[in-house]
């Protein structure tokens, strides 16, 4: 796996994760990167952080630069980073599963029992649609986080 800096026209800075030197081509000249927060896919690499080891200190220059080539580090997303791998994660989920709204708890039930094909989904359900399908279920699958209440 490898971990590039990258930026868009906007300089917005993300990171990408690829296969390969080649999948980060085929991806970057089919416009199949784009920046989470602009969806611009005028995108670049950038250069990246790098960690050099103390014990380093007294080694040739030579020596330095060919450590530090195997000791990269990425660095941990902050601020406006963060909210966009966060936006780009909301985007994934959501393209990845079916939105069928306040049914939500009838298809869970479905889904269940074998009565409509497995698949990811999303929607809305009250917190006494949530209690019954945990009671029903006899596990945490359906609703598994606190439902918040108005």
């Amino acid at each position: 796996m490898i971990i590039y800096d990258l930026s868009c026209d906007n300089n917005h800075k993300f990171e990408g994760w690829f296969r390969s030197v080649d999948d980060f081509k085929r991806q970057l000249e089919g416009h199949q990167i784009v920046c989470p927060q602009c969806d611009s896919d005028a995108i670049r690499r950038i250069p990246s952080a790098v960690a050099i080891s103390s014990s380093a200190g007294n080694q040739s220059e030579a020596a330095v630069s060919s450590a530090s080539e195997s000791v990269s580090t990425a660095l941990m997303p902050v601020g406006t980073q963060a909210m966009a791998l966060y936006r780009q994660l909301v985007q994934t989920i959501i393209a990845g599963s079916e939105d069928v709204g306040h049914s939500f708890a009838e298809e869970a039930r479905k889904i269940h029992y074998n009565e409509a094909p497995e698949r990811a989904i999303r929607g809305h359900a009250s917190a006494d649609e949530c209690d019954a399908l945990r009671d029903e279920s006899r596990v945490t699958q359906f609703c598994p986080f606190k439902v918040r209440t108005k």
